[in-house]
């Protein structure tokens, strides 16, 4: 593909998302960026959950990671559908029995101002770390296959891309991501579909299904080895917690089930979500396979898939085909939307969250009048967007490996006390002294975080995976019930 076309699909997109911003965005009020007026339509916000659940991370990493570990990541899907049941039926009617527009407002009926900042903090880094990942990956492959060809810097890609998701974003929030969302999650799928319809018609069914059972699509499984990472029982328990965590516990995905009209609908929305993003995720996998065939059968990519550095091998190898191979301009436009569509369903959504907590769990701005209010959220989303951009420049100087599991590890340490603190509200009614429960969130962490570099003396073969979250979580609402009994709170 040449660098014009290349430029023109990105700009094209992008005048297509700054349409849509115009449209859902004349007339909004702050209550309009932060809830969308409780006015979205459930199938709508199910169907767009899908692009800004799977991300640019699923769109490459998971495909990747099907070389090393086979189909064992459905285990932890199947985990997934558990944690939304949960939050379908447990968390979720709690929001809207509070009718919260942010859900660490919980913390604070049930703990007091300490805890609402508490959550909302933890919520705020986990997020900048995670939507600064997530966009940093996209921009790190945009900028190895397309830019580092024009000479243009990273920094600016990087710089570019915000100002741009800050201006279509900045006015409409919640509402137009809705939308929008929508839009990006049709440009994934069709991207996916088109990328394995393409590359089964070049072998035919038999040789590509044969592929597919060589590597476990049939075998989910990992029963063997108690001790491996992707044992069964440890990524189901592991999906579980981290979707109750990163979704059930997280502003960013729960702010768009609350634009929904009441508790039915976004019910429906949950539900439907989870199972067409069961299917989703089992469909990247059939991707992975794919793309491990035909490298394998093109000799002129292999050589070029064995000569990246081996801890960005695997999340380049879709790109690789697609913008290098020879399946046509078709499936390199598709997947450069859909590549986009990924980085920027994530990284819009985070941007509209992390306004929304940062200005009603921190600063408050909604007892303030309107136009007062309007000047100060648009301040912190103009700071927030500069941290992102900091964030992404750092990652950039450490090159984190694999980016699946660099999510995952974060996420275990930032989301745990989250999870400790909600359901230790929601299980117990017992109180904790503020000081306690601020000093528990901090030190079951950094406790962890200690462990786990020193894993290998301590637990020997048996190796932790991304059960930590729930671990963590535990360890939290064990300390958190010790804590209201010794200091006699009940």
């Amino acid at each position: 593909m040449s660098s014009t076309l290349i430029l023109t699909v990105i700009a094209l997109y992008f005048v297509v998302l700054i349409s849509i911003s115009y449209f859902t965005s004349r007339g909004a009020k702050n209550s309009t960026f932060f809830s969308g007026d409780r006015n979205s339509k459930w199938y709508l916000v199910a169907y767009g959950m899908i692009g800004a659940s799977l991300s640019g991370v699923t769109f490459i990493s998971v495909p990747g990671e099907v070389d090393s570990l086979g189909f064992s990541y459905m285990q932890m899907v199947i985990g997934y559908l558990i944690g939304y049941v949960i939050i379908a039926f447990v968390l979720m009617p709690l929001y809207y029995r509070l009718n919260v527009t942010s859900i660490y407002a919980y913390l604070g009926e049930r703990f007091g101002n300490t805890a609402h900042k508490t959550g909302a903090a933890f919520f705020i880094i986990s997020r900048i770390l995670g939507a600064s990942i997530r966009l940093f990956l996209v921009a790190d492959i945009l900028q190895y296959f397309v830019f580092k060809e024009m000479g243009v810097s990273f920094y600016v890609t990087v710089f570019i891309t915000l100002v741009l998701i800050y201006l279509y974003t900045y006015r409409g929030g919640i509402k137009t991501i809705v939308w929008t969302d929508t839009l990006q999650t049709t440009f994934m799928l069709v991207a996916l579909g088109i990328s394995i319809y393409l590359i089964t018609q070049q072998f035919g069914t038999a040789q590509s299904w044969q592929h597919l059972e060589g590597i476990g699509a049939m075998d989910w499984f990992v029963t063997d080895d108690g001790n491996a990472k992707n044992y069964w029982l440890k990524y189901i328990l592991a999906g579980m917690f981290i979707t109750l965590g990163m979704t059930g516990l997280d502003q960013d995905m729960m702010q768009k089930n609350l634009t929904c009209k009441n508790i039915k609908e976004a019910q429906k929305n949950m539900m439907s979500f989870s199972v067409i993003l069961f299917f989703s995720n089992l469909l990247f996998l059939v991707l992975g396979g794919m793309l491990f065939l035909y490298i394998q059968e093109t000799p002129e990519l292999m050589e070029v898939f064995n000569g990246m550095e081996a801890d960005k091998r695997n999340d380049r190898l879709f790109p690789l085909i697609a913008l290098k191979g020879q399946l046509g301009t078709g499936l390199g436009i598709t997947f450069l939307l859909g590549l986009i569509a990924a980085a920027y369903s994530s990284a819009d959504s985070a941007l509209t969250s992390l306004t929304t907590s940062v200005s009603l769990d921190l600063f408050k701005i909604d007892r303030l009048e309107e136009k007062k209010s309007q000047r100060y959220r648009k301040i912190i989303q103009f700071c927030i967007t500069v941290l992102i951009f900091i964030t992404i420049c750092l990652a950039n100087i450490y090159k984190e490996q694999n980016v699946l599991r660099t999510l995952f590890v974060m996420a275990s340490y930032t989301y745990g006390p989250l999870l400790g603190l909600f359901f230790f509200g929601i299980l117990s009614k017992r109180k904790v002294n503020a000081m306690a429960l601020l000093a528990i969130c901090i030190s079951i962490p950094t406790l962890l975080i200690i462990l786990m570099n020193n894993s290998k003396p301590i637990f020997g073969d048996f190796l932790i995976g991304s059960e930590l979250l729930g671990i963590n979580g535990l360890l939290c609402f064990t300390a958190l019930y010790i804590a209201s009994l010794l200091s006699n709170q009940k």
